[in-house]
């Protein structure tokens, strides 16, 4: 097995990174039909903010009854599906006519967030984070008081000097008596009272876990003998840098599996060593391993790009914004407020470009080299 990509990360840089959503579409889905790909479109009844169609598409690129199978899946957090969608772009361009192990093929999951991706937004149609949203809703919903005390200074009713000052002198009362780390699980960790706030899980599964679940079962996942995901994110790290996050549970064999396949570097943030935070409603535990066991191994593939810090302006900007009723999307003070969550979550710079690139090739090398020798 020989993959011969005929451009270079530079070379590539320039041609898979797109201007907005329904470019990034548009590319995708030129490159699945010049490699004759089947492609299943998921239609959203949503619509962006030029009123373009919102799809989630799905390419197979492979035998469809490959007993092993990479799912690649880009914009979990919408407004991250610049690279996520080039990663999965590049990946076709450069493999398109290569010869894949007859047991092994991919699936690639292009902007399974639409909405969010269209409207520069994190989060789901419903102010979901995703990656907050793969609960098990008919348990009790999980607590998380330290997001409730400072729930207002996250986001505030409104951008007015005043209450943005008092919320950040709140903020820094608790990082000073608390700590980083705990502030870090405060706004992060995910929580389910506040469906204005961030990183909220939801109280009932989003369309867009719904669509996932879908095309598990359309594109027939639990007949496969193993499966590796690999769902593109950005924002936590130093910048360009790919860290691999196993959300899965510490002991678990998918954990030692992930390791095995892509080396040392893996990182759990249940065992505090990741740029992540344990959470809640994940989908490397409470989806891929809840539904299939040891036989999925997820990772997020997680490029950094600014602090978390840096983006907590940008994210509470955002999510003022749209509680109002309505967005005035061609507004100067909407445009600046999407200008700068879209450049925390794509520094859009032409080293940034070329680094996740090279680390997204070798990361889907080592899942597709993985899953040839496993049994």
């Amino acid at each position: 097995m020989r993959l011969d990509f005929t451009s270079t990360p530079e070379e590539a840089a320039a041609r898979h990174y797109a201007r907005d959503y329904a470019a990034a579409r548009e590319h995708f889905l030129g490159l699945a039909k010049a490699a004759r790909l089947p492609v299943k479109s998921y239609p959203n009844s949503n619509r962006g903010p030029l009123g373009e169609t919102l799809f989630t598409d799905v390419a197979l690129q492979g035998a469809a009854d490959a007993a092993k199978l990479v799912v690649t899946i880009s914009a979990t957090h919408g407004v991250e599906g610049f690279c996520g969608s080039a990663c999965q772009s590049d990946w076709l361009a450069g493999t398109a006519a290569a010869t894949l192990p007859k047991d092994v093929a991919f699936l690639h999951v292009h902007a399974i967030n639409p909405y969010g991706f269209a409207w520069l937004r994190r989060v789901t149609e419903e102010n979901v984070d995703l990656n907050r949203n793969f609960y098990d809703f008919s348990k009790p919903l999980p607590e998380n008081p330290e997001y409730d005390a400072l729930a207002d200074a996250f986001v505030p009713a409104s951008l007015a000097p005043d209450l943005v000052a008092a919320g950040e002198a709140r903020i820094k009362a608790f990082r000073e008596k608390q700590g980083d780390r705990a502030l870090q699980l405060a706004r992060s960790g995910g929580q389910y009272r506040h469906p204005r706030g961030i990183f909220y899980g939801g109280d009932c599964p989003t369309w867009s876990r719904e669509t996932l679940e879908r095309i598990l079962a359309d594109y027939d996942l639990q007949s496969k003998a193993a499966i590796a995901a690999i769902d593109l994110h950005t924002g936590l790290g130093p910048y360009g840098h790919g860290e691999l996050i196993c959300d899965h549970e510490p002991g678990s064999p998918n954990i030692a599996t992930a390791q095995a396949w892509y080396g040392e570097g893996v990182t759990v943030p249940l065992l505090g060593t990741s740029a992540s935070v344990p959470k809640h409603g994940t989908a490397g535990t409470d989806f891929w391993q809840h539904h299939f066991g040891p036989r999925a191994v997820y990772v997020a593939l997680e490029f950094g790009t600014f602090s978390p810090e840096q983006g907590r302006g940008p994210m509470r900007e955002d999510h003022v914004l749209h509680a109002r009723n309505t967005v005035d999307w061609n507004d100067p003070e909407t445009q600046r407020i999407k200008r700068a969550l879209k450049r925390h979550f794509f520094p859009d710079t032409v080293p940034w470009r070329e680094m996740v690139l090279f680390r997204s090739r070798q990361v889907m090398n080592l899942a597709l080299q993985g899953l040839a020798g496993a049994p």
